[in-house]
């Protein structure tokens, strides 16, 4: 059981780069679990984490409705922005500069195998990280991610998911707001959910910015408790 985790971190980079980097690592576990097994070996299969930042970009999941996009192709290319329909599980999602995008690609062979425990560990780690910035977060029950006032009529999400796996390896993950525009997320229903709204953790803490870096350490802290892995720090750029 190989715990140790591969910490990258992408910087800017664009969504369908950074997929398909997603999908090289993806297969390559997937392809060593298969040899393992065809051939009874133990060869330990490995874990990576990637950071990234992604110009504007909306994503649409296996499960959502194109309708909740709400600006035609030629309003996304006067805002700069681009659109891919992709195969992780969830509606319509935002990513852009100012939002900490995380990628475990893991193995839960590795660790546990429970995907709906993998997500509440997710969720946790961000709860966990927002509450070291004085803020009280919450799971909002039947709807994925991390909400703040949960059962108010101010309720807002700070931070979507989306997963996919197979054989019990994971891709795509979390999105949270730290300095994101907000402006960007009118030009959709966040999620497909129509009465929510959308929050950032620079506008919760009433600042002009927040310390990304610091952030995503914090972030990596509880991951690392949560998971209870062993974290190294890769500084190969892709």
């Amino acid at each position: 059981m190989n715990k140790q985790v591969l910490v990258l971190d992408l910087g800017l980079k664009d969504y369908k780069e950074t997929w398909d980097y997603q999908e090289a690592l993806f297969k390559e576990t997937v392809d060593l679990k298969i040899k393992n097994r065809r051939e009874q070996a133990n060869v330990p299969t490995p874990n990576h984490f990637l950071f990234v930042e992604h110009p504007h970009v909306y994503t649409l999941g296996k499960s959502g409705d194109f309708a909740n996009l709400l600006i035609s192709e030629e309003e996304l290319a006067a805002k700069n922005a681009k659109f891919y329909k992709i195969n992780r599980g969830g509606d319509i999602t935002y990513h852009g500069p100012g939002q900490i995008v995380g990628y475990p690609i893991l193995d839960l062979d590795n660790f546990f195998t429970d995907i709906h425990k993998y997500l509440r560990f997710l969720e946790e780690m961000v709860i966990l990280t927002l509450a070291e910035y004085g803020l009280k977060a919450e799971r909002s029950e039947g709807e994925t991610g991390v909400w703040l006032d949960v059962g108010t009529p101010f309720a807002r999400k700070i931070c979507a998911m989306g997963v996919r796996a197979s054989r019990w390896v994971t891709m795509h993950g979390f999105a949270l707001n730290v300095n994101a525009d907000l402006g960007y997320f009118d030009l959709m229903i966040p999620c497909g959910i129509k009465d929510k709204a959308v929050t950032s953790l620079n506008v919760e803490l009433g600042k002009a910015t927040v310390d990304m870096d610091e952030v995503k350490q914090k972030l990596l802290k509880h991951f690392n408790e949560l998971f209870e892995a062993e974290i190294v720090y890769e500084k190969t750029s892709v």
